[in-house]
């Protein structure tokens, strides 16, 4: 398979990367590390990898763990050499004693119903500072360090309510106990005909998000 060659979520899956999360076109992944000196030489192990396989993922060096995302960004996707990096990370952290918490990984995204993203999308790239994203309905920040910022489809709004919502991705084996927490803390389910690709919550104000999946909604799946 080529390098180049987008990956479906089933054949991401098939490849067990246990330590990894895939999430909105990218393979996600925390490490404890347990000390700030060791998560610096995860970090720099893995750079001298990348630089081994000329393919760089992002880095988020924190006390105590590093988070790593893969995504192949000339093809706006996971790749079989996001898969191969994957792999050789994971060994790195297992050689220094760094402890996979696949539990912790999640991936924030702002999104705004309108029925016009055209018309609002040059607004909020200028004020956010953000750049035009392969997808057309979306702008990213360049540095990659602030969420991205999508436009949903909606109908038009005639009255003022809630126009922004985050949606909140998570590796469908930690949906349920995201759900279930925000429902014990006092949120309501709003939605879930389109589970389990996403649920839509909202708290006691009825102001919503939505947790997330990578997986289709059950009736395509079907």
């Amino acid at each position: 398979m080529s390098d180049t060659t987008l990956l479906t979520p089933d054949q991401v899956r098939a490849e067990e990367l246990g330590d990894w999360c895939l999430m909105l076109r990218s393979l996600r992944a925390r490490f404890r590390t347990g000390s700030f000196s060791t998560g610096a030489e995860l970090a720099g192990r893995v750079a001298e990898a990348a630089d081994a396989m000329n393919h760089h993922p992002d880095l988020d060096l924190r006390f105590p763990h590093v988070d790593v995302a893969l995504t192949s960004h000339d093809v706006d996707g996971v790749t079989a050499r996001d898969v191969r990096l994957a792999r050789r990370i994971s060994e790195i952290a297992a050689e220094l004693g760094a402890s996979p918490a696949p539990e912790q990984v999640q991936h924030l995204e702002l999104a705004l119903d309108t029925h016009d993203h055209e018309a609002l999308k040059p607004f909020w790239r200028a004020v956010l500072g953000y750049a035009d994203a392969p997808r057309p309905d979306e702008v990213l920040d360049p540095a990659g360090r602030f969420p991205a910022l999508w436009f949903q489809e909606a109908g038009p709004h005639e009255a003022p309510h809630q126009r922004f919502h985050l949606d909140v991705h998570v590796a469908p084996e930690h949906a349920e106990a995201r759900i279930t927490a925000a429902l014990e803390a006092g949120g309501r389910m709003v939605d879930e005909a389109a589970a389990p690709s996403f649920w839509v919550l909202a708290d006691p104000d009825g102001n919503r998000a939505c947790i997330c999946t990578w997986q289709p909604p059950a009736q395509d799946a079907a």
